[in-house]
């Protein structure tokens, strides 16, 4: 395993920090300012500064860096792993003006690898673009969404149409106006097989019987990061059978080839985060006293820092080898990995942002800091693509397998 950066990602990795540095980072105040002037505060991918900074990752060729193959800028995880951590040091304006926000990036992948070339045409390109945003629809208020299987959304076939019924929400992206299309899971068949009842299916968000029934709030926060997450009700949506993705039953394996690359995702920008945090717990600690002396002084605070960084630096190594076993052996041989960073990142991230927080005192509860709300959206990821515990079951089973068949 060589995690030593090519040529192209050193290349590219100082062109990001530049951006971030020269052009991001001082946007962020501006960007503030520019949506809370909004008549609608989920519009946030209309205002001016996010589209100048979109022309300029365009021309510093940092645009859908996300995405593999010839409609990305065809980067394998391994050299896309970087760039994403860099964009976590400004998680709100960062991956939308590279066009690497979720949850497009997600539903890009779906229609870039599952997707028919009409879809592709309607729907991915438009995406690729940065035109339009788009939602996925999965988790459900009514059931134990945790276990994918019991999603009660129902998908009926009436001839040319399907007819979709259910109710969602957690929906990411819906609220932002310019979600045009929403990717939603539900059952086509449930009669059939455990894993093959359920379908998904793209239903455009101005469908007659769909209804945005309300905004949902993370700790209080609007979450504007990722376009709002929404609460919608599905009444009697017909929409073209043509708009299945892939076969009917086909649904729970679309989910996971969507979430594998969105884990890893979400990770390398929580690391980025992390890194904000250490940086912030470092400034503030050399900057106050108490008890005489300065903070970097304190034991406990010290104790802090030197523990941040070693968790921080083991949690990039396992990314790094998860992302290098995806572009080698795939995400099925790497599923132990990327299971594994999903249930570690969230917990080592949420406990340096909790030290940082504890290192400002008060004003690292308030919105004098990037930090509370910084908390409340990795407290999420422990959520988000699947709960800690359904991941460390699956872990589990898996290591207790690999256990017996050692030990026959």
């Amino acid at each position: 395993m060589d995690f030593a950066p090519d040529d192209r990602t050193r290349e590219l990795s100082a062109s990001l920090l530049a951006f971030m540095d020269e052009r991001i980072v001082p946007s962020a105040a501006t960007f503030d300012e520019q949506v809370a002037a909004l008549e609608d505060r989920w519009a946030w991918s209309t205002v001016p500064v996010l589209a100048q900074l979109r022309d300029e990752a365009r021309a510093r060729g940092l645009w859908n860096a996300f995405l593999p193959g010839e409609r990305g800028a065809g980067l394998t995880n391994l050299q896309y792993a970087p760039l994403a951590e860099i964009t976590g040091r400004c998680l709100r304006l960062a991956p939308p003006a590279l066009n690497c926000a979720a949850p497009d990036t997600g539903n890009m992948e779906v229609l870039n690898e599952f997707g028919t070339e009409q879809q592709q045409r309607q729907w991915l390109d438009p995406l690729l673009r940065g035109e339009i945003r788009s939602g996925f629809a999965m988790t459900e208020p009514g059931v134990a969404s945790s276990d994918a299987t019991n999603i009660e959304t129902s998908i009926r076939r009436d001839g040319a149409d399907y007819v979709v019924n259910g109710r969602k929400w957690w929906t990411t992206g819906a609220m932002n106006p310019d979600c045009q299309i929403l990717v939603v899971m539900g059952k086509t068949d449930p009669t059939a097989q455990r894993h093959r009842q359920q379908s998904m299916i793209l239903v455009p968000r101005d469908t007659a019987g769909v209804e945005l029934v309300r905004g949902m709030q993370v700790f209080g926060y609007d979450d504007h990061d990722h376009g709002g997450h929404a609460e919608i009700a599905f009444t009697d949506v017909r929409v073209p059978a043509g708009n299945l993705l892939a076969e009917p039953g086909s649904g729970f394996a679309i989910a996971q080839a969507r979430l594998g690359p969105g884990r890893i995702h979400h990770c390398m920008r929580a690391i980025g985060v992390a890194e904000l945090a250490i940086e912030a717990m470092c400034r503030r600690a050399s900057e106050r006293v108490a008890f005489d002396k300065p903070l970097a002084e304190q034991g406990v605070i010290r104790d802090w820092i030197a523990e941040a960084r070693v968790r921080v630096e083991q949690l990039r190594l396992l990314v790094l080898k998860t992302a290098w076993l995806m572009d080698t052996v795939g995400n099925k041989g790497a599923h132990t990995e990327i299971q594994a960073i999903k249930i570690a990142t969230p917990k080592t991230v949420e406990w340096v942002l909790d030290k940082a927080i504890q290192a400002h005192g008060a004003a690292g509860l308030s919105q004098d800091t990037e930090l509370a709300a910084a908390f409340a959206g990795i407290r999420t990821l422990r959520f988000a693509d699947g709960p800690d515990e359904v991941h460390k079951n699956s872990l589990a089973k898996a290591e207790l397998r690999r256990h017996a068949a050692a030990n026959r």
